[in-house]
């Protein structure tokens, strides 16, 4: 199986964010940011309420709903964290052979990615995860690195069905 596809920085950007959501240590960052934050917060209206002059009842009012506002918000202000670093990380270096053109040969051996930048090869025993949103297949070669086809660029149920193939031998 061939496939030629294009791969662009919002590919990119798609798949990092689907990586943090998905991936234990994304997850856990962000359930130990959007729980810590808040109770500092709490903390500190109580060291305020014992240190100052300052009533009670209002300050705990005030840090209690920033506190709720932080839980409600917080992970959307953390996706779109990851998003712009991902972005800024796109635009500071030379991307040849990540975003652009990309022809994928699929075959009993493997896989062999060729960019304007070279090719990369692939084992189906380095295809660590086979993952898939509504946009996009990842094949993982690493915890943190996957091949990025779009699904526009291919017959999804066609390519499912090949690597799932691959993959279960």
């Amino acid at each position: 199986m061939e496939i030629h596809y294009e791969l662009t920085e919002e590919d990119v950007v798609v798949f990092n964010v689907h990586h943090v959501k998905n991936s234990n240590v994304g997850r856990n960052s962000l359930r130990w940011q959007r729980v810590i934050s808040p109770l500092l917060f709490l903390l500190f209206a109580y060291f305020l309420s014992v240190s100052t002059d300052l009533e009670k009842g209002p300050l705990f009012v005030v840090f209690g709903l920033t506190a709720i506002l932080w839980v409600l918000f917080y992970p959307k202000y953390f996706y779109w964290h990851v998003t712009r670093q991902v972005r800024k990380a796109l635009k500071e270096g030379k991307n040849e052979g990540l975003v652009g053109s990309h022809v994928l040969k699929m075959n009993k051996q493997g896989l062999t990615d060729t960019s304007s930048n070279g090719e990369s090869k692939m084992t189906w025993q380095a295809v660590k995860q086979f993952k898939e949103d509504t946009g996009h297949f990842y094949l993982y070669n690493s915890a943190v690195s996957a091949f990025i086809i779009p699904k526009r660029d291919v017959d999804a149920e066609a390519f499912r069905k090949f690597v799932n193939k691959w993959l279960s031998h």
